[in-house]
């Protein structure tokens, strides 16, 4: 929503924030949640959902904390917020009372080439304040020139801490994972050292940038409810708005279904999330992002929210049934999307099964994906973890 006119104010007043609309057109909606049919929005104690997701989390926050503890005497959500608001890129342009500051360009392959702990560093601190992404990730945003279309863009580079070794490469196979059953994924990028994933932000359409909202927000849920809900959940919050249902409700499914065939257990809320373009004229589930196989760190990890009631690694049976009863899919359809899923998560398993010959580093960290993607999927969990324990003990 690149329009000079204002369309809202966002203020703080004590621990109560208040989001007030100036206009009273609906295409001036600063997000599907917050329609701009209701002039006033109030928050009590909690900072609004669909805002909170342009907060720092994790590494990044803990930055912003030393820095603006030592600046401020004091950090809430709402100074975090009206630092970055100036920098941020999306459909609707936010200003705050704090100077906005310009950004300088940096070549993508600079960032692939050397992937060093110092050009990590060296990417916080350029793009600080252009780090209005969650997740608790060691990430960082930084502006590329796009050699194509001449023009700047984002994208999040992604490293890692010592307890998640790999991860970078463990996300590449996984959302590869994921292209391999056509669903879309952002464009990503494997530094040269495999310190760095660089992921493309989804967000930029030819000339437009698409607005994009999370499931967490659509809920009016925040972070600390991200792991509140069930996947049947999300499918009903998002039905009603999906401009094409069908084409949208299949790549849910089958996202669904890649995260329990590669046992990642942090899908929750805020890991789902609807692109729309800036009229609202058409709305669809966006790529897929944020999949990692988690239980190679987590050997008891489980699925972040509930099917069926319960947060268990189902099967086959109970996955085409989810997909019949949650995503209006037929059986056979259910079935054919779930057996698409299943060879993709094949022909990943030779990928990297062939990478870890030449990429030794990758061994430890790439054979528990293997024996993961190995699993015979019509088992049950307690025979899925003895399994498991044999092979890794």
């Amino acid at each position: 929503m690149h329009k000079a006119h204002l369309t809202a104010t966002f203020t703080q007043d004590k621990k109560n924030y208040l989001l007030s609309y100036s206009s009273n057109d609906t295409k001036d909606s600063i997000a599907l949640s917050l329609p701009n049919t209701q002039k006033i929005y109030l928050w009590e104690y909690e900072f609004p959902p669909f805002l909170e997701s342009f907060l720092p989390e994790g590494y990044l926050y803990e930055i912003f904390k030393n820095l603006l503890t030592k600046e401020y005497g004091y950090i809430d959500d709402y100074l975090i917020f009206s630092l970055l608001a100036d920098s941020i890129d999306s459909r609707v342009n936010f200003k705050s009372t704090h100077q906005s500051l310009k950004f300088d360009s940096i070549d993508l392959d600079e960032i692939l080439n050397n992937d060093t702990d110092d050009t990590f560093s060296f990417l916080v601190d350029k793009f600080l304040t252009k780090n209005a992404i969650g997740g608790v990730q060691p990430k960082s945003i930084a502006i590329i020139k796009d050699k194509d279309k001449l023009n700047l863009k984002e994208v999040i580079v992604k490293t890692w801490g010592d307890e998640f070794a790999n991860l970078a490469e463990n996300e590449y196979f996984c959302l590869k994972a994921c292209e391999y059953a056509n669903i879309p994924i952002p464009k990503i990028h494997l530094s040269q050292n495999k310190n760095f994933l660089v992921v493309e932000k989804f967000i930029y359409k030819e000339s437009e940038i698409l607005g994009f909202e999370e499931v967490a927000s659509l809920m009016n849920k925040g972070k600390n409810k991200k792991y509140s809900g069930s996947y049947e959940q999300i499918a009903k919050v998002i039905y009603p708005f999906l401009s094409d249902k069908k084409t949208s409700m299949i790549n849910y499914y089958k996202t669904v279904v890649m995260n329990y065939l590669l046992k990642n257990g942090d899908a929750h809320l805020k890991n789902f999330g609807l692109l729309f373009r800036d009229d609202f004229s058409q709305i669809w589930l966006s790529p897929s992002y944020d999949i990692v196989s988690s239980v190679v760190y987590i050997f008891k990890d489980k699925p972040a929210l509930n099917m069926f009631g319960k947060k268990v690694w189902y099967s086959k049976k109970e996955l085409i049934e989810f997909g019949v009863k949650s995503c209006l899919l037929s059986k056979s359809e259910a079935t054919r999307y779930y057996n698409e899923c299943f060879e993709a998560k094949e022909q990943i398993k030779l990928d990297i099964k062939s990478y870890i010959t030449t990429n030794p580093s990758f061994n430890k960290i790439g054979n528990r994906m293997v024996d993961i993607l190995e699993l015979d999927d019509t088992k049950t969990i307690k025979e899925l973890d003895s399994e498991l324990i044999r092979s890794w003990s």
